[in-house]
C-alpha cells in the first residue's frame, strides 16, 4: 500500500471512531437523560409534598393559617430554592411563624438555625427579648417539631450561639429590614449573612415595599423600605440579585397609612379607627427578593 493509500485508510478508521464514539455518546445520553430528569423531578416532587406537609401540620395553628392567603409559605420557600436536606439559618424568628414550617421540614434531612435578634436599641430589644422568650417556650414544650433546631443570636452584626461562618445553604429574613435600618445594623448584619453562607448559598429576603424615591426616615417611620434601598445594600455586602417575584405582592396597599405599615393586618395599630378598610386591603405589599453569595 502507498503512503497515500495508507493515509486514506487511516483518515477513514479515524472517521468511523469518531462516528462510533459518537453514537455510543448519544446512546448513553439517550439512556440516561431520561433517567435523570425522572430522578429529579421524583426529588422536586418529593420535596413539595414535604413542604406540603409541613405547611399542614398539626402544629401550625389556625391563627397562622390565616396568614397564608398574604403570605404564600409554600411559593416563597420554593422561590428561596429550598430542600429538605439544606442548612438553613432564619433570622429574627420573632413568635416562629415560618419556624413552624421550616422545622418539621428540615429536621430529618436537613438543619435548621435561628438567630434572635438582639437590638442595640433599648426600646426594639425589649420588645424583642419579650418576643424571644415565649418563642423559646413553644420550641421546648414540643420536641418532637422543634427538637433539632438550634437558636442563637444575632446582634450589631455578630453571629453568637453556634459556629456561623461558611456553613450555611440558606440565610432568611422575613420583614426584618426595617428594624435594621433604623437600629444602623443593615449594613453589618448584611456582611454577617454573607460570611454565614457557603460560596454559591443564597440569601431569601421578603420585605415591606414602599414606594420608589422614600427617604430613610420615610422608611424608618412607615416600615415601608425601597426595593432599590435594599438591592444596593446587599450588592455593597458582597451579595448579586438573582432574582425577584411578585409573590407577596398587594396592590391593594397604598402604603401611606397613618401608622405606617403598622395599621394593616395582623396588627391593626391603629384599633377600630378604619379597620375595616386595612382588612379589606390586606397585609403589606412585599418585595421578596433572591440573592447569592458568588
Amino acid at each position: 500500500m502507498d503512503i497515500a493509500s495508507r493515509r486514506r485508510s487511516i483518515s477513514k478508521s479515524s472517521r468511523s471512531v469518531a462516528a462510533a464514539v459518537t453514537l455510543i455518546a448519544v446512546a448513553i445520553a439517550g439512556c440516561t437523560t431520561p433517567s435523570q430528569t425522572a430522578s429529579q423531578a421524583a426529588s422536586s416532587a418529593a420535596s413539595a409534598m414535604s413542604l406540603d406537609a409541613a405547611i399542614g401540620g398539626p402544629q401550625r395553628t389556625d391563627k397562622a393559617r390565616a396568614r397564608d392567603a398574604y403570605r404564600h409559605p409554600k411559593e416563597t420557600l420554593q422561590f428561596f430554592g429550598l430542600s429538605p436536606t439544606q442548612t438553613v439559618l432564619e433570622i429574627a424568628p420573632g413568635g416562629g411563624w415560618y419556624t413552624d414550617i421550616l422545622a418539621p421540614y428540615l429536621r430529618d434531612g436537613g438543619h435548621l438555625y435561628e438567630a434572635q435578634y438582639r437590638s442595640t436599641l433599648p426600646e426594639l430589644d425589649n420588645e424583642e427579648r419579650a418576643t424571644d422568650a415565649t418563642f423559646l417556650r413553644k420550641l421546648a414544650a414540643a420536641p418532637n417539631t422543634y427538637g433539632n433546631v438550634t437558636v442563637g443570636t444575632l446582634r450589631a452584626g455578630e453571629l453568637s450561639g453556634f459556629d456561623a461562618r461558611g456553613r450555611f445553604d440558606r440565610v432568611l429574613t422575613f420583614r426584618n429590614i426595617h428594624n435594621w435600618i433604623k437600629d444602623g445594623q443593615l449594613d453589618a448584619n448584611l456582611r454577617a449573612f454573607h460570611s454565614a453562607l457557603k460560596p454559591g448559598g443564597e440569601l431569601g429576603v421578603e420585605e415591606h415595599r414602599a414606594r420608589p424615591g422614600a427617604s430613610v426616615q420615610q422608611m424608618i417611620d412607615s416600615g415601608y423600605v425601597t426595593e432599590a434601598f435594599v438591592i444596593e445594600h446587599a450588592q455593597a455586602a458582597g451579595f448579586v440579585l438573582a432574582a425577584r417575584s411578585e409573590i407577596n405582592a398587594n396592590a391593594r396597599d397604598t402604603t401611606d397609612h397613618p401608622h405606617g405599615v403598622w395599621s394593616l393586618p395582623p396588627t391593626y395599630k391603629g384599633g377600630d379607627t378604619d379597620r375595616a378598610t386595612y382588612a379589606a386591603i390586606g397585609e403589606s405589599d412585599r418585595m421578596t427578593l433572591r440573592f447569592v453569595k458568588p
